[in-house]
């Protein structure tokens, strides 16, 4: 199934406004981790399968007004094979 020119621009736009609108003052922050996450609580909000070997997931904690979204890469050839990447949605 080919994806649709609408879905490949909703994709986009959810992967690269996050880039676009992280501040200098994240840049400072320790990298988080998903287990850190899920150990402090955090639970799944949401999940989406970007690529192949890439997905999205969006976490909500109960205590917090912001969101996290973490981008997690699979790829056999690299190493380590997992690579993920967290960031906060305010």
């Amino acid at each position: 199934m080919k994806p649709t020119r609408s879905s490949a621009r909703a994709l986009a736009c959810a992967l690269l406004v996050p880039l676009l609108t992280v501040g200098p003052a994240f840049a400072q922050q320790p990298s988080v981790t998903i287990e850190k996450l899920v150990t402090d609580g955090w639970e799944v909000a949401g999940y989406i399968s970007a690529w192949e070997n890439r997905s999205l997931i969006l976490f909500k904690h109960k205590e917090h007004k912001h969101l996290v979204q973490c981008s997690a890469l699979i790829d056999v050839l690299r190493n380590p094979r997992v690579v993920t990447y967290c960031y906060e949605l305010r």
